[in-house]
């Protein structure tokens, strides 16, 4: 149990300083598919854990501007807009469906903009990680009342649902609101 407890400790200790690059922080340049797709992977490859890299395809791309989630490149090239929505949809797709992707960012970026959506965004995604970094790391120390470490991979899961869930319900909510047109969204 206690190589367990330390391999847990390194692991949330490893994402600690985990960041996504906000708005201003992306390259304000035209890229290649190839470029682009790279970012992406270098950007996301410490939180998504998988053999697979990298973790967007340029077929992936494609489908993406086709289903109308990506605006299309110009000239085959990509702006920092399409870097935004690559990141956003690579890592939202682990959790919901592409099409409830699509509706939540529609949604967010008819509320408050394309910039403030993205970097909203990232600080949510990286305050989510730190919150389960400090899970992590206190039931690693001895504490009086210590988290159970045979409980966190159950506890994990299940909120894990519960928060999809809840997403879920937000995103439906969300296309009610923006068929509708309600300039005001009600509590």
């Amino acid at each position: 149990m206690d190589e367990l407890k330390h391999e847990l400790a390194l692991w949330g200790e490893s994402l600690r300083d985990f960041h996504l690059p906000r708005w201003q922080e992306l390259p304000d340049l035209d890229l290649y598919m190839d470029q682009v797709i790279q970012l992406v992977d270098q950007y996301l490859m410490p939180v998504i854990q998988t053999e697979k890299h990298p973790l967007l395809t340029p077929a992936m791309v494609n489908n993406y501007v086709k289903k109308g989630l990506i605006p299309a490149p110009i000239k085959k090239r990509y702006q920092r807009k399409h870097l935004a929505f690559l990141i956003a949809i690579t890592l939202l797709k682990q959790v919901i469906t592409i099409s409830e992707v699509k509706s939540g960012i529609l949604f967010q970026g008819k509320v408050s903009g394309i910039r403030e959506a993205y970097d909203l965004f990232c600080d949510e995604q990286e305050k989510s990680i730190q919150f389960i970094i400090n899970q992590a790391q206190l039931s690693t120390m001895n504490l009086a009342i210590p988290i159970e470490l045979d409980r966190i991979a159950v506890q994990a899961a299940t909120r894990a649902f519960a928060n999809k869930l809840l997403a879920e319900k937000m995103i439906i909510l969300q296309e009610k609101y923006i068929l509708t047109g309600e300039e005001k969204y009600e509590q």
